[in-house]
């Protein structure tokens, strides 16, 4: 088609480029717009498809990039041209939908070994201590999980917190008085209802102040001895095609952010407040 209109275009008017230049505009930009087409389609098919859940400050749609967590992991991706989507879930639903391949992967997760049989886990993004939240008028001190045994503690439905705690619980070592949320259970602690109420130590703090007002948030106060860690990393569904690739792309960007320092200025925003969203917004 090309080769034959392009010789009449200029046989019509041989001595006028201007004209000849208006006949091949729309020409030339068909022939753009044909191989752009190829990247085009490449581009949309990098896209990954992730299960979200609230877990504020690290993820949440009331924080700006849906908070720290989420930001990370879109950037890493975006570094090499993979494009993230989330959908916002409940905790437990949001695991499942990746477990069972209805999504891509899922984000705010450890990978265990009940895991692993659904899904591969990327390099650890960022790790935080499970510690022991309390009033600061009840003095608490403690050596092992079995020096807990007799103090009463609060959970949240859902929550394994580390495996060895899981042990200990499941042996009747320690005993849980779980609630629905974390909301719940920090407020049945300032009420007095349990002694104590294990938390990652900056969630624990960011959801005191979003609970309470400044003269409640004084009244609690954590141990500085952690009882685990939470290693958090991007889960993605074991039989997805390309899963092992989407987990080499992330960690490679994960590095890059890490090694030019972008990761720890994450971090710093988080703690100057810059992940909170503006009233109204």
């Amino acid at each position: 088609m090309f080769p034959r209109l392009a010789p009449r275009l200029f046989a019509r008017c041989p001595r006028t480029p201007a004209r000849v230049q208006w006949y091949l505009r729309p020409l030339l930009a068909l022939i753009g717009l044909l191989l752009l087409l190829p990247s085009l389609r490449a581009q949309a098919s990098e896209v990954v498809r992730l299960s979200n859940s609230e877990w504020p400050p690290y993820f949440s749609e009331t924080q700006k990039h849906d908070g720290i967590g989420s930001h990370i992991v879109s950037e890493a991706f975006a570094l090499e041209g993979v494009r993230v989507e989330y959908q916002f879930f409940p905790a437990r639903r949001a695991l499942e939908l990746a477990k069972n391949g209805t999504f891509d992967g899922t984000v705010g997760w450890e990978l265990n070994e009940e895991r692993s049989r659904y899904l591969i886990a990327s390099d650890v993004v960022w790790e935080s201590p499970w510690v022991f939240f309390h009033r600061v008028t009840t003095p608490f001190d403690w050596s092992d999980l079995a020096s807990l045994r007799y103090h009463r503690i609060g959970g949240t439905v859902g929550y394994m917190y580390t495996p060895e705690f899981r042990e200990a619980e499941t042996a009747g070592i320690v005993t849980l008085d779980r609630g629905p949320s974390d909301d719940v259970g920090f407020r049945k602690l300032l009420a007095g209802r349990f002694e104590l109420f294990p938390q990652l130590r900056e969630v624990g703090y960011y959801q005191i102040r979003q609970l309470f007002s400044p003269q409640q948030q004084r009244l609690f106060t954590h141990h500085e001895k952690p009882f685990g860690s939470h290693r958090d990393q991007l889960l993605i569904y074991r039989h997805h095609p390309r899963s092992q690739a989407l987990i080499d792309a992330f960690n490679r960007g994960l590095a890059k952010l890490r090694d030019s320092g972008q990761l720890e200025r994450y971090f710093d925003a988080l703690a100057r407040g810059e992940y909170n969203l503006e009233p109204n917004h």
